[in-house]
Order: C-alpha cells, then structure tokens, then sequence
C-alpha cells in the first residue's frame, strides 16, 4: 500500500516558508540541508526578502520558478491555511507544519483553529506533518527538515523513529548514534491533524531498508488504524518497540494538553502491545538498548536464554531478573557441561547461570566465548548472553576474530551485556558492527532484552485475527435466559430460587436448601456487596426473610425511588473466586477481563487483559499472568482447581459477548467459582451493561 506521507520523502524542490537568518530554525534547517547533500532545490520564502542563505527569495509559494513538492511552513499559526491553500493551488503535493495553537494548549482560540484547519484540510487535500511539531529526517533522501544542527549528515540504516514529541527526536537520535543505532527515517508527528501515526507506520513497513520501527506515543488517535498497521508490521516481521505515556492520570491530562491526544487506558493499550507484538519499554533509556539487540537480525526459536559470565554477584542478580521478569532459564545438557568443563577452573560449579570465576584458556582458545559455543550448541538453549563490555571498557574480553567467530558459529541470537552502563570506548562501535554482537547496557536490560527477542520472535510473520460479526440474537438476554445460554457455554449458575418480595425469600432460600446465600434484584444495586445487597450462610427461612428485609432498607436508605424486583437465593458454593468479564473499549474494541474475584477485586487489582477473539492458548497464557494463579494450581495443602473447565468457560463468555455484542457493552462473572479438579466452574454472579 502508499501511505499519504511517500509526498513528503519524494520531494524534489522544498520551500522554506518564513525563511529568515533571525531564526535558528529556518536557518538550521536549510543549513541541514545543504550539509548533509539534498540533491533537490530549495527555495527559500518571504516576502520582505529578495535573498537570503545566499540564494534567492522568493514573496510566496505562487511566485516560484517551479512548483514546491514539499512547503516547510516556519509561520505562524493565523497565517498557515491560507499559505497553504495557495501551495495547493501551485502545485504544492505536501507541507510540514511547525506551528502551535491548532487544538494543543486548551486555549479556546487554539481549540477553535484547529477544527477549522482539520476541516480546511479535507478542501485542501495536501497531506501534512503537524501542525506542532519540530519536522522530521529522510536519511537516504538526505531530506533533513528538523531544526537541530547535530541532526545532519547521518548514515543510513534500518531503524525509523516516530514519535509525538518533537524534543525527542533530537536526543534519541543522538543517543543512539552513540549506541551505533543506523536510521531510515526520523519522523516528529506533532498533532497528527493529517498524517498521523498509522500513515507514518505503513510508510516505514513498506519501505524495504526498515527493519525496525521505534514509536513514542503520547495518544493513538485512530485505534483502528494503528492496529492494522501495527498487524502488518508482524506480519513483514518488522518489530514495533515502543514507549508510550498515560500510566498515569495526570500525564493523559498533559498529554491532551499539549498534543491534543487521547491517552486512552493504559491496560487496554498493554492488550493491544500483547497481540501485535508491539515491544512497550519503560523507559527511553531502554527502547534505546532494546532496539540494539534486534539490530542483528536474529529472533530466538524458543525463550530459554543460557548466561556466561565471571561474577557469582552477577548470577545472583541474573536469579533475581530472571524470576522478576518470568525469564526461561535453560536447563544445560550433560554434554553441554563436560564440554564446558575444560575452560573453567576444576572446582566451578557448571550451571546456568554461570559463574567461571577466572575462565581458563585452552590452546590459545577464548574459554568465554568456547563457553558460549558450548551453549549455542545445546539444543535445550535458544538464546545465548555473555556478561561482557564492549572492548577498550574496564573488564571487557574477547579478541574480535573469537567474538565474529562466536556469533557465526550459530544462527541463534548471542548478546553482550555490560553489568552497568558505561562509557562507550573508542572503536566499540566498530567491533560491534563488525562482529554482529550486540552490546546492551546493563544486567536487567539484558535480560528483559532478551524476552523481548522471543516475545516478538513467537508472534513474527503470524496472522492476527479478526474480529468475527456477531451472530447471536439481537434482543436481550436477561435473568433465566442468560443463565441458560451461559450454562451451555461452560459457565453454569449455582442452584438458584427467585423470589418475588421478602415474605417469599424463605421459601426461595429452603428451595436451594441451606445454608445458602440471598442477593437483592433492583437496576440500583449494580454492585450489591456495596450497598449491603449480599446475605451469605442464611441458616433457615427466618433469617431468609429478615435478609431480605434489611436488604430492602438498606437500599431504600441509598436511593428512596429504588425499584425492587424481588430476591435471588442461591445455594453456597466455594472454590477459587475470579472475575471473568469481556467489554467493548472504547478505543480497542472488545476485550476480555480475567482476574482476581470477589469483594477485594479493585483492591488487590490482579487482572490480565487480551484483545478478543481469545484462544484458549491466549487463555491459559492470560491466568498465568496473575498471582492468584497459584491458587488455581494448589496452595498450601489445598488440591488444584478444574483449571480445565475455567478455560473452557472463559472461551465460553468470550465467545458470547462476540455474539451478542449488538446489545451487550460489558458483561461481568463476579465471582466466577472454580471448583476442585474435576468439578467444574460456577458463575455466581452475572452482571450485565447493555447498549
């Protein structure tokens, strides 16, 4: 496909709009331009000038020698549409906006222009960076439209960077230059009111000498759009590694403040990250140090890593990272460690990880990287990482020839990592480039770099599903008939009585046999337990009946107007309580939500998130996700639950809410019981939000 945004890297004649030598960015820019070898015209424009830069000026993009491709528009804000239309009306096939005040800021004026300017643009029809933002870099194209005079000249590579602050191309680029990071393209997107960051991703997927895609994302302002994209780029096989802010409330308030964006919630946006493979870091320092290792174009066949390194300090830490970040530690084979055994010193203990203490050279071989052989070679390990600095560092090993020869020894992914960041010596770069070892900065990045290399290499080149049409019916499905259509689906309701008002709760509890459990039905008690809607262990009809009553003031205490619509009894079950529920978000659409059940759910807030349609692979990976797992599989004496029948039963659920979603928004299992093995689930109680 063509993405809008090829009319910006295409260009052959740039016009500078608001050209002058007072302002380092118009000045910085053509000078940027000039230096780093733009083989197009430039033409600078202002009409109070009849030369500048040296060159001619030119009063306005009409009066040109030639039509401008791309109009680098350095005005401001009041002035941009207007150039703009007269651009489209000369020829003009695409601009870089550098403005504020287009629906950034809160200001009502700023408000106000950018719905205009978003709706001129559709007359318009020209496609544009911006407005607010710093420009962006075509490296091969030697296109250069950012203010910044250290970002020029650069080398060509596979990485592309987009990002929604302007700032942040500066200082990512530059730091990673300092990591031997090559670019393609550096793009800041600013409001997006054109281009936005779906256009920009589907312009570096396409582009053949893109191998790796790095986002900061501030808001995602066309979900959909940025998730078939993101599906592409894991289809082609092209990792997405990516920061994104909104964890917090208060930077998704900043983030609309200042670009305009919708952060969304985060969670929603973690579930996307797991289905597109989308690597998300914590950091910027760490999107730095994760886009390295990808650099050497390997993805792991399994998640098992083997560690070398010098330091029985460093394996205590790898221990720790290891269980923090859910790493698989490989188990070495027997033959693995007697080859191993005559590079270290006869009383090592040869494990994983491994401590050689003064590794021992054999026949003028590198024991560290005969170790690392021995490992790529055990079919039991997929990943292999050395503790090691890049040479001319203090602690660094390894002669260039050992380390090229260690990495084309196996086709498996084989990183260095340093135990802390340090300064980068003189010729790293180089013996990086030329052996094809990765170096990361730090013990923890390693290791979650490491992850990160099989989180991406399990989900390449896969197919992401599709959101099926509903095919259920279209009515409501409320009280009985929903407790049927779930029970088929593996989610069967407990023993259950109704009763019409208070007086019958007795006969309705007696019904299910006691003890049992009583919960009011009224549409104002959506949550029952808050509003003491929830009686348990009712031992007789007496105490049925006086439930009932006190349910009924209670509520009527909250809420005078309160319809009461009778009594639910419902025989006792125990088990593990989880919640289970699937709703449609509102940026992402329909997810599902598995997690810790019961009246301490918003509390302990132990929940898992995938987009649907969920597989019961997805499933059983999403329940492995939360700590009360180990509930399920049998704690402290207790037998393991019928993990098999929750499986079933949540693909039930979710499979429903696809159904019937033409009605229901968001439907919830509170608690959804789970037996001992063998015993199946119970859904306890059902909640349901229709459209």
């Amino acid at each position: 496909m063509t993405s809008p945004a090829t009319a910006i890297f295409n260009a052959e004649t740039i016009a500078i709009v608001g050209a002058t030598e007072k302002s380092h960015w118009p000045r910085n820019i053509y000078g940027n331009l000039q230096k780093s070898g733009y083989s197009g015209k430039v033409f600078p424009v202002n009409p109070k000038r009849d030369d500048i830069f040296g060159v001619p000026c030119y009063p306005d993009l009409a009066s040109l020698p030639e039509p401008a491709d791309l109009a680098l528009m350095i005005i401001p804000a009041p002035f941009i549409e207007g150039a703009l239309r007269q651009g489209a009306e000369n020829g003009l096939k695409a601009a870089v906006v550098y403005a504020s005040g287009f629906g950034d800021g809160g200001r009502k004026e700023s408000i106000k222009r950018g719905e205009a300017f978003k709706q001129a643009l559709t007359e318009i029809n020209v496609p544009l960076c911006g407005p607010n933002c710093m420009g962006l870099v075509g490296v091969r194209e030697n296109i250069y439209c950012y203010p910044h005079e250290h970002v020029s000249g650069l080398e060509p590579g596979s990485v592309a960077l987009v990002t929604q602050s302007g700032g942040t191309l500066s200082y990512y680029a530059k730091a990673g230059q300092e990591r031997g990071l090559r670019f393609s393209y550096l793009i800041s997107s600013g409001n997006e009111l054109s281009l936005d960051l779906a256009d920009y991703m589907n312009f570096v997927i396409d582009d053949p000498e893109t191998k790796q895609i790095c986002l900061f994302i501030e808001g995602i302002r066309k979900p959909d759009e940025f998730m078939k994209a993101a599906g592409r780029a894991l289809k082609a096989g092209k990792p997405i590694i990516a920061i994104k802010t909104g964890r917090s409330q208060k930077s998704r308030e900043a983030a609309q403040s200042h670009s305009g964006a919708v952060a969304g919630d985060y969670a929603a946006y973690e579930a996307v990250c797991e289905r597109y493979g989308i690597i998300n870091c914590e950091t910027l320092e760490e999107m730095v140090e994760m886009t390295v290792p990808f650099q050497q174009g390997r993805l792991p066949k399994g998640p098992r890593v083997a560690f070398m390194t010098t330091s029985g300090g460093t394996v205590d830490l790898l221990h720790d990272y290891c269980d923090q970040e859910k790493t698989a530690v490989a188990d070495l084979a027997p033959e693995t460690v007697e080859a191993i055994r005559p590079y270290v010193p006869a009383d090592c203990h040869i494990r994983n990880p491994i401590d050689t203490g003064a590794p021992v050279g054999v026949s003028g071989k590198s024991a560290p990287a005969e170790i690392c052989k021995a490992f790529a070679a055990d079919p039991g390990v997929d990943m292999v990482a050395w503790c090691n600095n890049m040479p001319g560092s203090a602690r660094s090993a390894g002669a260039q020839d050992e380390v090229k020869a260690l990495v084309e020894f196996t086709d498996k992914p084989v990183i260095s990592f340093a135990r802390m960041p340090h300064q980068i010596p003189e010729g790293g770069l180089a013996f990086q480039e030329a052996t094809n070892m990765p170096f990361v900065q730090g013990t923890r990045i390693g290791v979650r770099a490491m992850n990160a290399l099989w989180f991406f290499g399990e989900r390449a080149g896969r197919d992401t599903p599709e959101i099926p049409t509903p095919a259920g019916a279209q009515a409501n499905c409320d009280g009985e008939a929903l407790e049927t259509a779930l029970a088929a689906r593996g989610l069967p309701a407990p023993k259950t009585a109704r009763a019409a008002n208070s007086d019958k709760a007795g006969d309705a509890a007696a019904t299910v046999g006691f003890p049992a459990a009583l919960k009011i039905i009224s549409p104002e008690a959506g949550h029952k337990t808050e509003i003491g809607g929830v009686a348990l262990n009712i031992a007789d009809e007496t105490a049925a009946v006086a439930a009932a009553e006190g349910m009924a003031k209670k509520l009527h205490a909250i809420d005078p107007k309160a319809h009461i619509d009778g009594f639910l009894a419902q025989e006792m079950v125990s088990g593990v309580e989880l919640l289970v529920g699937a709703r449609d978000d509102p940026q992402y659409g329909p997810m599902l939500i598995v997690g810790a059940g019961g009246v301490m759910v918003e509390l302990v807030k132990d929940i898992a998130l995938r987009l649907l349609p969920a597989s019961e692979d997805d499933i059983h990976n999403m329940l492995g996700d939360l700590r009360v797992s180990a509930l399920l599989d049998g704690f402290r004496g207790s037998g393991p639950a019928d993990k098999e029948a929750l499986i079933a039963g949540i693909k039930g659920l979710s499979d429903f809410f696809l159904d019937h979603r033409t009605w229901l928004a968001d439907i919830e299992i509170n608690p959804l019981m789970v037996r001992p093995k063998g015993q199946g689930v119970c859904a306890v109680d059902i909640r349901t939000v229709g459209r």
